[in-house]
């Protein structure tokens, strides 16, 4: 079976590890270099933690595994993979009743959880007082363009071909079934199957696949600190950061997220709001994430920032991604939408689409696990995207 992935990030790159691995000829198309959008523009995050039960955390606890083996298969250096795990911690006593409420649920969905009674015994340099929080010892990281490159470098070693500045249409054949792309310069590539990978611009290579689906562009901060000695030895985040990953307003939404790098630099985030593909640098912005870290961490009040970076995290409507097979063109499959999950969701999403295209259940997951996230979802009965 010969499959085009279009997207050269870090679920396109897993899609392609994957397929290759199956047996299946892959060809990536991506209009930029390998990991230039989204994937550059995160911190790496391979989360469990801020998951409710559902199909999302179905798939991260599947990538959670797979992170695991593409560690030992690849090496671990080549992703800086550190399982370094989470904590989640409260600012009032409300807040972490209803932390160990989230947490309970997730604990019983099998995610692994410790209650912590004082944050400072698991960091020590965090603000005194903090009521308790939670700790996820399944929570990891990854140099998130270092992941993307070294797992695309294993599928171009099992025979998959990279083509990097080449846009993408697609060609369809009978009964509208897609039967390859034709590139900018107009060269056709036959494929049985194309796999929309494109990130924040999924919904525009769908709709060039015939297949559109709404992605959405949410605009996001990351301020990178000097380097450091070991300061921060987990990646915690206060509790109200699920809240803001889920809410649905066009406005800023901020929450505290710190963790530290292998480089020794500190990342902080995170923020969150609908503006369109707008890159415009917001000093406001990165004031109230620099706050929010060192109401959290007081020792940064003394530590210099080195550049702030911006990215668009790639949502849909229901806060899901997209993973599978479009009803509407045959031989379409999306794997797109992460939001601010897809590095870690990355490698279930590569399972499961290679599942799809096999025809069979990828080993040890439960298809029925996953339904949530078919893009047949957004269809109408007229097969118009709601």
């Amino acid at each position: 079976m010969k499959v085009i992935v279009v997207g050269a990030g870090i679920v396109g790159a897993a899609c392609a590890f994957h397929a290759v691995s199956a047996g299946l000829d892959v060809t990536v198309l991506d209009r930029g270099p390998v990991g230039a959008g989204t994937t550059s523009r995160g911190e790496g995050n391979i989360l469990l933690s801020d998951k409710e039960p559902g199909p999302e955390l179905e798939l991260a606890r599947l990538s959670r595994t797979l992170w695991d083996e593409a560690g030992e298969q690849l090496g671990s250096d080549s992703l800086e993979l550190e399982a370094k795990g989470g904590l989640v911690v409260a600012g009032s006593p409300e807040a972490l009743t209803a932390l160990h409420a989230f947490a309970e649920r997730q604990s019983a969905a099998g995610v692994r959880t410790v209650r912590v009674d004082r944050p400072a015994d698991l960091e020590p340099h965090s603000a005194p007082g903090l009521p308790g929080g939670v700790h996820y010892p399944q929570d990891a990281q990854v140099q998130p363009v270092l992941a993307a490159a070294a797992l695309l470098r294993a599928a171009v070693r099992g025979g998959a071909r990279l083509h990097a500045g080449e846009a993408a249409a697609a060609v369809t054949g009978a009964g509208g079934r897609i039967t390859g792309v034709r590139t900018a310069d107009g060269t056709v590539l036959a494929a049985d199957a194309v796999v929309n990978a494109a990130g924040t611009w999924g919904g525009e290579v769908g709709r060039r696949l015939g297949a559109p689906v709404e992605i959405l562009p949410r605009r996001g901060f990351v301020l990178v600190t000097e380097p450091l000695p070991p300061m921060i030895r987990h990646k915690v985040y206060s509790a109200d950061y699920v809240a803001n990953v889920a809410a649905d307003g066009e406005g800023l939404e901020t929450s505290c997220v710190v963790e530290g790098t292998r480089a020794g630099t500190i990342l902080i985030g995170a923020s969150r709001e609908r503006v369109g593909f707008d890159t415009t640098m917001n000093p406001a912005v990165v004031a109230v994430l620099a706050a929010q870290a060192c109401r959290l961490f007081p020792f940064l009040r003394d530590v210099h920032l080195i550049r702030a970076y911006r990215g668009f995290r790639p949502y849909c409507p229901d806060h899901l991604p997209v993973v599978g097979p479009d009803p509407r063109v045959p031989g379409v499959l999306h794997a797109c939408g992460h939001e601010g999950a897809g590095i870690g969701l990355a490698p279930g999403t590569g399972a499961l689409v290679t599942a799809h295209l096999l025809g069979r259940p990828w080993r040890g997951a439960d298809p029925a696990a996953h339904t949530g996230l078919l893009p047949d979802r957004f269809l109408t009965t007229g097969g118009v995207p709601t």
